[in-house]
């Protein structure tokens, strides 16, 4: 497992990010989430409505205890 002050070290320049949405919607819109990996066990998660703002990083552990699944947005684990 990467250690997490490791994870936000990884440069996301060149990093192509895969959107997912649903779930809710919103009056300005439907919910998204940006997801890519960043490392073997790294992955960089963002708000689609937010795309500005820096992502939160993740282990591939830490986000299967979210919830998160990356192939929901196509990615293989």
């Amino acid at each position: 497992m990467v250690n997490g002050n490791d994870l936000y070290a990884l440069d996301l320049s060149g990093v192509s990010f895969v959107t997912a949405c649903g779930g809710n919607t919103h009056p300005d819109g439907e919910s998204c989430l940006i997801l890519a990996r960043i490392g073997q066990d790294a992955w960089a998660l963002g708000d689609g409505k937010r795309p500005d703002k820096e992502p939160l990083r993740f282990s591939t552990e830490e986000l299967a205890v979210a919830g998160i699944d990356p192939a929901r947005f196509g990615l293989p684990v």
